[in-house]
Order: structure tokens, then sequence, then C-alpha cells
């Protein structure tokens, strides 16, 4: 079932999750064991990061440096397959720009086909680490509309070869990121708002946040987004702070602000038992407000991390 169709079925609000796959060398077990605790709360889909390969340089026996790419989690196609064949959820598998040709995303996108996978996100995502700047590799994409407009036209059955004939289309739902905060590369607010109506325009059925801590700032990127003629759906993603390193490491990752009142009651804390504690009250009065306000989801963004994610939700839905 498509999450659009979801959001636009459900009566009720619900909890959706993102997980992260785990490290080469893990099995599958490591897998489920992070799926399972969520499933008491019945999510109709998870999605699936996807993590491009790193380069890395590693010293050999003669002393000299050698350049080499290193893939540390299993793709997200995998995973997918994993999880449909244990649970029953629909899964909703990350593409990115980062590291892939166009042809490769395509026969991706074949393969979640074939699998009868019919959602997807389109993210650009990060530059490798070390770069500062995104950088596409050779015949990939800079940005994530033309991601969208790839995937849209798969579903017209337009393929990159155009000597196929009578090809069958695929029938993907497409989510898209959006950023409360603005992303961190864009000029200003409003010229983010334009790329994110572009890539609605472009074929996106629905919106998922970056996370954030100020509900303000959500509550009007959703009004912004309706004056700037975006109507698909705009789910709120969350993710509670659980250590001391969050309060550095989130703000810096990912571009976002931690409000005063926040910021007072973590300072408080002693050790990351009080930040963990403090991070789920924070969340729970996040969710509660959301949903008085008419979400009708809310994305975890779990880190593949589930016991502070099950109280908050037992809290607030």
């Amino acid at each position: 079932m498509k999450v659009i169709d979801i959001l636009n079925g459900n009566s009720r609000p619900f909890a959706s999750f993102e997980l992260v796959p785990p490290l080469k060398g893990s099995d599958k077990n490591k897998l489920y064991a992070s799926v399972e605790p969520l499933m008491e709360f019945n999510p109709p889909f998870l999605n699936i990061t996807t993590h491009r390969d790193e380069i890395v340089y590693r010293e050999m026996p003669d002393g000299n440096y050698r350049k080499m790419t290193v893939t540390k989690r299993p793709g997200s196609v995998a995973v997918a397959a994993a999880i449909m064949k244990r649970f029953k959820v629909e899964v909703v598998p990350h593409l990115i720009c980062g590291g892939a040709t166009r042809g490769e995303i395509e026969n991706t996108l074949l393969d979640l086909n074939f699998l009868d996978i019919q959602n997807v996100v389109a993210l650009r995502g990060d530059p490798v680490a070390g770069e500062k700047h995104f950088t596409p590799v050779p015949d990939g994409y800079e940005h994530s509309v033309s991601l969208v407009r790839q995937i849209a036209n798969m579903n017209r059955g337009v393929y990159l070869d155009d000597t196929i004939r009578d090809a069958v289309p695929t029938n993907f739902c497409v989510g898209v990121a959006g950023y409360p905060e603005k992303h961190y590369e864009a000029p200003n607010m409003d010229i983010d708002m334009e790329r994110l109506k572009e890539k609605v325009d472009a074929g996106a059925d629905y919106i998922v946040t970056q996370m954030f801590f100020d509900n303000k700032k959500y509550f009007d990127f959703v009004r912004r987004a309706r004056a700037a003629g975006i109507s698909v759906p705009i789910i709120p993603g969350i993710k509670p702070i659980s250590t001391k390193r969050h309060i550095e490491l989130l703000p810096k990752s990912f571009s976002i602000d931690l409000p005063n009142e926040l910021m007072k009651e973590l300072v408080k804390c002693k050790d990351n038992g009080g930040i963990y504690q403090v991070g789920i009250e924070w969340c729970v009065m996040q969710c509660r407000e959301l949903l008085a306000e008419g979400a009708k989801a809310i994305h975890f963004y779990t880190m593949s991390k589930s016991d502070n994610i099950k109280e908050i939700i037992k809290r607030s839905f």
C-alpha cells in the first residue's frame, strides 16, 4: 500500500519509524531486533536509510597509502526485502543521488518494483566525508528534484533507454525531505521553499521533515508551504535527545536549533541518564501538541534504538 493512501485513509494518527541498517558484519537478526520492539504499535510503514560508499586511505605494508572504497552497511533493497520477509509492514527505502549514476538508480528502482515495493523517499544525500560541497558522480544528479523526475518518468513507463517500446510503468509513491529550519545550503527560507515546491511539482506525493525541537518552526513551515501552493501531506519528523553528545552533534550535523527552554533543562542534568529523561519529556510535549494540532502521523528517527521511542508513543498517542 502506498504511503499517500495510508495518510489519506487513516482516521487516527499513527507513528512511523526510520531505521538505520546494521553495519556490515552483522546478520539480519540484529536488524530484526531493532524492528520487533516497534511492531507493537502497528506502524503502517518503516523507512530504511541508505548510505553511500566511503572513501578511505589505508596504510599498506610498504608504508604507502592506498585509496579504497568501503561499503559499511548493506543496501536498502536487501534490508527492505529482509523486513518484508519477517514482518507485515510496508517498507520505504531511501534513494540518494550521492554516489549513484542515473543507470544505477534505475536498476535499484527496477529491483524494488520486482519486489512489489511501492514506496521510496528521494534524497540528495550528504557530501563525501571530508568534502565541503556535494559533488555528483559522472552521469549522476546534483539535486534530488532530478531523482524525483526520474521516478515520475518510470511511473509513466519512460526509461533511460528511449529505444524501449511499450515499457510497463512502475507505481512508486515518492516522499521527499522538507526543512523547517531550511536546508543548510539554501541561501534563505524563501528559496528553500521554492526548491521544495519544485520537488512536489516534479511528482513528490508527500513530505517528511527534518527533525526539529521547536514546534513553532514546524507550524510556520507548514503555513509557508501552503502559502507557496504545496498541498501534499507534511509529516513532522521527531527525534528525542538522549545523550550529552547529541547537544553538540545534532545542531552541527543537521543545522537545527535547540530551544532555550530545552537547553535550560539539559544543562541541569548531571549525566546522560538525566539527559535521556529530559529528551523523553520534551518529545512527549512535542508529540502531544503536534497531534492536538491535527498531525496525521509523526515520524520518529530511531537510529535503530527504541526504548525511549516506545515510552514517548505510549504517553503521546
